[in-house]
């Protein structure tokens, strides 16, 4: 037996993806006989069927379906590989693929990247945003080398991400000029029915921290009077300045506008029991990664950045 080639496995993915053999040619810069007898190799070498043809179009079959899983975790792992031999010349050059949180990644990640790079300027680094839910799944499929997070990890993924935590920051709730607790010094907890609210949507790790610091201090969240939710801190924390509402954003979000005095942190008393205590948001920045990919070294340069900062 001749065994399957890496290319024969480049040309199956390609072809199951479009399930179509001139698409996948033409995404190779192969011709479209290659392609057929490519599938029709390994059909022959497996004794199986990889592709239904009905009439002028294709369908995956069971067993093209199972390769098809298979075969995207063997590419994977020999483009991992590939950039570790490249990466013996001393991180040189190379690439780090990063995905980080929203706030993270606008406000706290940059000086991280910018002392990376000034040791190491041959390394390209591409950083995706996206929220806390999203740059999980990316960390765990192999999107990114390293992810950034401010919210938990999933459950289900656990077993999957190995995380730590690399620093912290703190939320506070803030309102605009226009508000009736910007002139207030503080208020109580039960006073947090009273307004309306600006919230961050569901996979947002500022919102599942802020819905875990209500739940603690026994707020309803049934009973808060939410009226907007938005997809972007920015978008809550314009809202909020123009006046509609309160939200519970990071402190490293508002510093400037805290400065102007265009927004106000409201100090926060627990009136529960009479204990009249300040209570306050402080949370976790994580760092992820695949518990059993192989990470390379740049990746393993970039966490010692990160992890210096703790």
């Amino acid at each position: 037996m001749a065994g399957m080639t890496l290319d024969q496995l480049r040309i199956f993915i390609a072809v199951a993806e479009h399930l179509h053999f001139t698409r996948a040619a033409e995404e190779l810069y192969i011709t479209q006989p290659a392609v057929s007898a490519a599938i029709q190799n390994l059909e022959q070498e497996y004794g199986i069927k990889l592709f239904h043809r009905i009439g002028r179009h294709i369908e995956i079959a069971e067993a093209g379906k199972l390769l098809q899983l298979e075969a995207e975790k063997i590419l994977n792992q020999v483009t991992l590989t590939e950039r570790g031999l490249r990466e013996l010349n001393n991180l040189q050059r190379g690439e780090l693929k990063l995905g980080s949180s929203l706030t993270i990644g606008n406000y706290w990640l940059p000086s991280k990247i910018s002392e990376f790079k000034s040791q190491y300027p041959g390394i390209e680094i591409n950083c995706t945003l996206a929220n806390t839910e999203e740059i999980c799944v990316g960390t765990a499929t192999g999107q990114f080398d390293l992810g950034l997070i401010e919210g938990e990890v999933k459950a289900s993924l656990q077993n999957t991400l190995e995380y730590e935590i690399i620093g912290s920051d703190r939320l506070q709730i803030v309102v605009g000029k226009t508000h009736p607790w910007f002139e207030y010094p503080k208020i109580s907890l039960t006073e947090l029915y009273q307004t309306p609210w600006v919230m961050r949507e569901p996979g947002s790790g500022t919102q599942q921290r802020f819905e875990e610091a209500l739940q603690n201090w026994g707020i309803n969240l049934d009973q808060l009077n939410v009226t907007l939710v938005f997809n972007s801190g920015e978008m809550a924390k314009a809202a909020v300045e123009s006046g509609v509402g309160a939200t519970g954003i990071s402190e490293l979000m508002v510093k400037k506008e805290l400065q102007l005095e265009t927004l106000r942190a409201i100090q926060t008393i627990d009136d529960r029991q009479g204990s009249g205590v300040n209570v306050e948001i402080v949370r976790p920045f994580f760092k992820l990664k695949h518990r059993q990919r192989f990470q390379t070294a740049i990746s393993k340069a970039f966490e010692q950045i990160l992890l210096s900062s703790v």
